[in-house]
């Protein structure tokens, strides 16, 4: 006996040191990058894929998925065995007491003993003692103390879950659940990616229009040395001369704005990486490398071909503008709305993009998977519940702690050779089995909350949908109106190049005149300036329009 109580004192003593370790244990907080003094080689992908390992924000959403699968765990714990070892120790300074009847305990007889049956006793006679009935007065209820001072007791007890149809169904949705962080995650990791892609062009664009304007200074430089030159050896008018000295000092602060813009792009792109912004970084891309193909990119937009309207000839023609019908306003506003959300895209084009590509359609499909296991579980809370249990265990008393501490088991006798055992074992093993009968309709209503729940999601899919054709729609009008202006304002810099050209040629031969070379050098900066805007325009929207297609982290990944 003695063995099997230290035994239980031990596990008592193990399960407490196993839940501190547990609460001492945390997971290692993700490591910061920290800034160094070498320069940083990034491309395009290299910056992603810094951003995906060290963006804190996303870092935190991975948080939430270990959050989910730590969930799994827990609810899958519960139909694993639970076991427990108790201890106790009391120290009953002030015993409760009970009242009890005493008059229960003994009977209204005595033994009667008369003079004559004394005389016979004295003269060596035997006597014949007989029991008589006597008057006894009632005693009322005492108050008695049942124990002893110092008690103690430990046990261990073991319940296994038998059946529940709450935890099967949570067993599925923790899994659902889980998925659903992951999905979050992706979520995240996509509008990381689109934010560091636009970072990144933001700064390749920033980049390349510095390096264009300390061109255009450099120029400007050689213009002014040689009208300088030429004003010292009379040919030309001081007026001349002031009017390039003008346009060089508003192009060397129009530079450095576009410094302090680039700075800030990089700024920008450091943020949006998780980068310090004390660690220098050295883009590797070139703005020619991200420059799209326009034509290619048209044909894939579907505007390529003028006689099908998209790309693929199998679609048919160009879709024609509905016929009226009779002047019915309303179903001539739903064609306009569903050529607006469908880009005039044939039915077929339309039919054929694939939702799931979007991670909020397939977010929202893990949601509506959630929501019916859930109206499943609170359907399941009027199954009943069936778990087996097991105890074992001692418990003990004595008037002192040293005596009670003794440990003395059933084989333990005094002095006098009287049993005097003081720690007494105890066992069983059972089943529980709990019907819910009548909760007061709770799990009415909670079934009526979780079915809204489930059609308020469904509901959603809709509109999503909707929303998914119109941001479809709206990218590639975008994209399209971006490759248009870019194909413009490449013309237009172009002609602008060769008009700047052309009049510094004539002014140097002296037949143009000053102002002709300013004017020119002024509308060539404002075609860059409208150049590089399209450009970013058309990098961003080609952003854009990958995410609503959702091919933007797919394309990141390949």
């Amino acid at each position: 006996m003695n063995k099997a109580f230290r035994l239980l004192l031990l596990l008592a003593a193990l399960g407490y040191l196993g839940l501190h370790q547990l609460l001492a244990q945390t997971p290692a907080p993700g490591q910061a990058p920290v800034a160094s003094g070498v320069p940083m080689s990034l491309s395009l992908q290299q910056a992603v894929d810094f951003a995906l390992k060290n963006k804190s924000s996303l870092m935190a959403t991975r948080l939430g998925e270990q959050t989910a699968h730590a969930r799994v765990g827990e609810i899958r714990s519960a139909g694993l065995p639970q076991v427990n070892v108790t201890a106790n120790l009391a120290d009953n300074f002030k015993l409760q007491k009970s009242l009890v009847d005493v008059g229960a305990f003994g009977g209204s007889t005595a033994t009667q003993l008369t003079p004559n049956d004394v005389t016979k006793a004295q003269s060596g006679q035997s006597v014949n003692l007989q029991q008589v009935q006597v008057e006894r007065a009632p005693l009322p209820p005492q108050a008695l103390a049942f124990g002893l001072q110092w008690a103690g007791n430990t046990s261990a007890s073991v319940s296994q879950l038998l059946f529940d149809g709450s935890y099967l169904i949570g067993l599925k949705a923790a899994k659902v659940y889980e998925d659903l962080a992951k999905k979050q995650t992706q979520q995240a990791e996509i509008d990381v990616v689109e934010q560091v892609q636009k970072a990144y062009y933001s700064t390749l664009v920033a980049r390349a229009r510095l390096e264009l304007l300390a061109r255009n200074v450099q120029r400007l430089d050689t213009l002014l040395y040689q009208t300088q030159a030429t004003f010292k050896e009379g040919f030309v008018e001081k007026l001349d001369v002031d009017r390039l000295r003008v346009q060089r000092n508003n192009l060397v602060v129009e530079q450095q704005k576009a410094q302090r813009l680039t700075e800030l792009s990089v700024a920008l792109l450091k943020f949006q990486m998780g980068l310090p912004q004390e660690q220098p970084v050295t883009l590797t891309d070139q703005l020619d490398g991200a420059v799209v193909d326009a034509s290619a990119l048209r044909q894939r937009l579907g505007v390529a071909n003028f006689n099908t309207g998209s790309g693929d000839r199998s679609l048919g023609g160009v879709p024609s503008a509905p016929a009226p019908t009779g002047g019915n306003a309303a179903d001539q506003a739903r064609q306009d709305q569903q050529s607006a959300l469908t880009g005039a895209r044939p039915s077929q084009a339309a039919a054929a993009f694939n939702y799931n590509n979007r991670i909020e359609f397939s977010t929202l499909e893990t949601q509506q998977a959630l929501a019916g296991l859930d109206l499943a579980n609170r359907r399941a809370g009027a199954y009943p519940r069936l778990v087996a249990t097991a105890a074992y265990g001692f418990n003990g008393s004595a008037i002192n702690p040293s005596n009670l501490f003794a440990f003395r088991g059933p084989n333990s006798v005094d002095g006098n050779g009287f049993p005097n055992q003081n720690w007494f074992g105890f066992g069983n093993i059972g089943l529980s089995l709990q019907i819910p009968v009548f909760d007061g309709f709770r799990r009415k209503y909670q079934v009526q909350q979780a079915r809204i729940q489930q059609q308020t999601i469904e509901r959603g899919f809709e509109t999503l949908r909707q929303s998914i054709d119109l941001q479809d729609a709206q990218s590639r009008t975008t994209l399209v109106n971006a490759l248009d202006v870019l194909d413009n304002q490449r013309a237009n810099l172009d002609l602008a190049t060769d008009v700047a050209r052309v009049s510094r040629i004539k002014f140097q031969e002296g037949v143009g005149s000053n102002l002709e070379v300013i004017t020119a050098e002024t509308d060539l900066r404002s075609a860059q300036t409208n150049y590089y805007a399209a450009l970013y325009d058309v990098l961003v929207a080609k952003v854009d329009r990958d995410k609503a297609t959702g091919e933007l982290f797919t394309q990141t990944k390949k």
